[in-house]
């Protein structure tokens, strides 16, 4: 048990922090699927606007800490390179 008042205030923070970046790590993974599925319907404009949707939610990720910088940008590459191939 935490004998600090700094330990303390870490514990009741760190369940709700938790929770905050599971829901958006969650709502990335969401938003790329979306992308992913797009492309595998060979839909362009649905691909090219669910990865505009996608790309700020990842950013967002980035951050606030709870996605490394470079995994978002080789996401968003490879989902790029995979929209333009469609193309």
């Amino acid at each position: 048990m935490a004998h600090h008042k700094s330990a303390e205030k870490r514990i009741r923070q760190t369940p709700k922090r938790t929770l905050r970046n599971r829901a958006r790590v969650s709502q990335i993974k969401t938003e790329v699927k979306k992308v992913e599925t797009a492309l595998a319907s060979g839909n362009k404009a649905a691909a090219e606007a669910a990865l505009r949707a996608a790309q700020p939610a990842m950013q967002r990720g980035v951050t606030k800490g709870v996605v490394h910088r470079n995994t978002v940008a080789r996401k968003i590459s490879r989902l790029t390179k995979r929209l333009k191939a469609l193309g």
